[in-house]
């Protein structure tokens, strides 16, 4: 019966099992566990981790990965919270704005190192990484932005709800992450443009052959990234208003995190960006309940997350193995029923 099932649609099926079971066991070990406050706390914390492991995608898929995003947050939140504390007055679109293409300037710088000169990602983001979060010590002189500082609407947008019920409310920054995930999503499954990223990851020699451009593809993969990672730096401005020179550390692991657990395969070619979101959601999960479980440690949550992340990285290489071998017993059975064919009609 699984046989049947499209690879993708599998994955996303067996992850949304997983996601259920881990909130029934926690349900079983934390008392109240299940209630409004969970909903409201995770799906707002998503929101942020969600646009930057959607951005991260599109450089997984491109056999990359962008370390640098952590920094990109914590930088784009610090100098759009400077801005207006300066000129409070600015329109609230045209800082959203800003906060992206500010996060895709960042990306740019990554995309045009590992594009132009073909440096390996892992060590061109891992430089940047350090790099940015240099820039936002350094310029912001050990000074925090505070939400005193900040227009009202700043951190009244992080409580705007889009609608409630009952005690359940979703944010409207939800709805934002939901739209870009959703246009995402699209893009990459509907046009040629967003195909050509599995392309360049799935086989990046015949894509070239069949005339790709894959420095363009992989620059624009990281400028994504460093976009999704600006709005994301917003949004964790919107949320917490208290802006410090260690903002956003740590994002990088939960966004290779949500990306791998998600389904996109770690060496490229293959994913899905609804998946990432269910990866995303998992995650949060998984480190708010611990938080709450006090049996647990808090020095254990990371390693939870790795040991996550290692999990679904397992479980990704024996299912495309197991699909491989499927794919071979078909075209072998293919191969022989077509002599058989051919002499009945001869």
């Amino acid at each position: 019966m699984f046989d049947r099932i499209p690879a993708q649609t599998l994955r996303l099926l067996i992850l949304l099992a997983v996601f259920a079971g881990v909130v029934l066991f926690f349900a079983a070990v934390i008392d109240g566990y299940l209630n409004a406050r969970l909903f409201n706390r995770i799906s707002t914390s998503v929101a942020i981790i969600a646009l930057i492991a959607t951005g991260q995608a599109f450089v997984v898929l491109t056999r990359n990965i962008d370390l640098s995003v952590g920094s990109v947050v914590g930088c784009v939140a610090y100098f759009v919270g400077g801005l207006l504390a300066l000129w409070p007055g600015m329109p609230p679109l045209a800082v959203a704005l800003l906060a992206v293409l500010i996060g895709a300037g960042f990306g740019a710088v990554n995309g045009f190192l590992v594009a132009r000169f073909g440096l390996p990602s892992i060590i061109v983001t891992l430089a940047t990484l350090a790099i940015f979060r240099s820039i936002l010590v350094q310029s912001s002189d050990g000074a925090s932005i505070t939400t005193d500082s900040l227009p009202a609407w700043v951190p009244g947008f992080a409580q705007a709800n889009a609608f409630t019920l009952g005690e359940l409310q979703l944010r409207w920054m939800v709805v934002v992450t939901l739209v870009v995930v959703l246009a995402a999503h699209l893009f990459l499954t509907r046009l040629r443009a967003g195909r050509r990223f599995f392309a360049i990851g799935s086989n990046p020699d015949a894509a070239r052959f069949a005339g790709i451009d894959a420095a363009r593809t992989v620059f624009l993969a990281f400028v994504i990234s460093g976009a999704l990672a600006g709005l994301a730096g917003f949004m964790f401005l919107s949320r917490f208003g208290n802006i410090t020179v260690v903002a956003g550390l740590g994002f990088e692991l939960k966004s290779v995190g949500a990306v791998v657990v998600g389904g996109v395969n770690i060496f490229g070619g293959s994913g899905n960006v609804i998946g990432v979101l269910v990866g995303a959601a998992l995650i949060d999960l998984i480190d708010t309940s611990l938080v709450r479980w006090e049996l647990v440690s808090e020095f254990w949550r990371e390693a939870v997350l790795g040991l996550l992340i290692l999990a679904a990285v397992v479980a990704d290489a024996l299912l495309s193995r197991r699909l491989m071998a499927r794919r071979r017993r078909a075209a072998a059975g293919a191969a022989a029923a077509a002599p058989a064919i051919g002499e009945g009609r001869t």
